[in-house]
């Protein structure tokens, strides 16, 4: 099963395998206290396409669109989520304060969609 949850959360057991899914290392975190099984940069979007969306709702549809573009020719980058995923529960860990528009929520869904083919 695949979960998201923000970087300020605690850990559960429930959690399964974390990977942080960010390419910038979460502010006021300290490596050593965030327990992950591994900090995937290169899944999380492009710098480009971060600073172009901003965080603006308004451009929301157009980044999950440009984003799942940028997933499916970058499939090195996001294949140890799809076979960790198979052994277990895998949480995407990520940093955004907003929890409706983020790109943690985009590669989930890119990944359940993985899954069920």
């Amino acid at each position: 099963m695949l979960k998201i949850k923000r970087v300020y959360e605690d850990a559960r057991s429930s959690d399964g395998a974390r990977f942080l899914v960010e390419r910038l290392w979460p502010r006021g975190i300290k490596k050593e206290d965030l327990k992950m099984k591994a900090w995937l940069k290169e899944v999380a979007p492009s710098q480009d396409l971060r600073k172009w969306y901003a965080h603006d709702t308004a451009k929301w549809e157009e980044f999950r669109q440009r984003y799942q573009k940028e997933l499916e020719s970058n499939s090195e980058a996001w294949s140890p989520l799809l076979e960790a995923a198979k052994h277990g529960n895998v949480t995407l860990i990520y940093s955004a304060r907003d929890t409706e528009h983020n790109s943690a929520l985009v590669l989930k869904e890119f990944l359940e969609e993985k899954i069920q083919k």
